[in-house]
């Protein structure tokens, strides 16, 4: 399959999707769960206050089934166990976009790495502890993120820091609609 998308999703009326602290680290516990080298890698992502961005390869066919609704099943009845709340936490199913060009795929990671700075979070993508942004330069060696095929296409990791402060997805040609707004 090897196939490469954009996944995303928000809470429903853009309410928050981590409620405390440890719910980003158990966020994450849960793609590492969900996410086997069998069915789907996750190659980079970030975690906002009230949406996620994956870019993922998939490695098998039916990964939404396999993959991301039991994750995102076991994740919203955690929380909703955690904070006594019913109903959604998602607004509705996530959506996932076919990253079918290579140059897509570099600036979808671009744009994923840059979404905290762009949401006024930080100045800087390395200071967003929620993002694989860290594990892309080098500077966390984490296990959840397999950036080599992105990292593949630059001859350094500074080369991929330097490509990510040049600019904003949107102004690399990009079109609008493949962009997901907060």
């Amino acid at each position: 399959c090897h196939e490469y998308y954009h996944c995303y999703n928000r809470g429903v009326n853009y309410a928050p999707i981590f409620y405390a602290p440890e719910n980003w680290l158990f966020f994450l516990k849960r793609l590492q769960q969900y996410f086997t080298p069998e069915h789907a890698e996750i190659v980079a992502y970030c975690l906002m206050p009230n949406h996620y961005h994956l870019l993922i390869r998939a490695n098998s066919d039916h990964v939404s089934m396999k993959v991301m609704q039991p994750f995102a099943t076991s994740y919203t009845k955690a929380i909703n166990k955690q904070q006594e709340r019913v109903g959604a936490l998602f607004q509705g199913a996530f959506q996932a976009r076919h990253v079918d060009r290579e140059a897509y795929l570099l600036h979808l990671s671009r744009y994923i790495h840059l979404n905290p700075v762009e949401a006024g979070l930080v100045d800087t993508p390395e200071k967003w502890e929620f993002s694989s942004y860290r594990d892309f330069i080098g500077l966390r060696n984490g296990t959840l993120p397999q950036p080599e095929s992105v990292l593949a296409q630059f001859l350094s990791r500074q080369a991929y820091a330097d490509f990510v402060s040049d600019g904003r997805p949107i102004q690399a040609g990009l079109p609008v609609n493949i962009l997901f707004e907060a």
